[in-house]
């Protein structure tokens, strides 16, 4: 496979891991609207293993796409600020609904989107 076509995915892969992570700011915002709004709707949103997976996925796609982003251009820094956001979404899981949460994921979705925009841009 030649060099750019390789890089062209890599790049698709952090394009959609960032996607995702606007999803992500999406869905916090709307449990939080849809708590105050519908209570009995926010349940499915604020199930505890939606965002369990949510996170899963997180960080499959981090450790592909900046993994291989690391690999292929040497730089450590679009990884480290992925994971310290990885970190953070991680313990935003640990506090309760209503204190912080969705704050601290939010801020966590943001430091790992970013991470995949740095890693993105080191590869181009």
């Amino acid at each position: 496979m030649s060099t750019s076509i390789s890089l062209q995915r890599d790049a698709l892969l952090d394009r959609f891991a960032i996607g995702i992570s606007g999803l992500c700011v999406v869905h916090c915002v709307a449990s939080v609207l849809f708590l105050g709004l519908f209570a009995s709707a926010a349940g499915a949103l604020m199930n505890p293993l939606f965002h369990e997976v949510g996170l899963a996925l997180a960080i499959g796609f981090g450790a592909l796409a900046l993994g291989r982003g690391m690999m292929t251009h040497g730089y450590m820094m679009p990884a480290a600020i992925g994971g310290l956001g990885l970190g953070v979404m991680m313990g935003a899981l640990h506090l309760p609904h209503g204190g912080g949460e969705t704050l601290w994921t939010i801020i966590g979705v943001a430091l790992l989107a970013l991470g995949h925009d740095l890693n993105r841009r080191a590869l181009a």
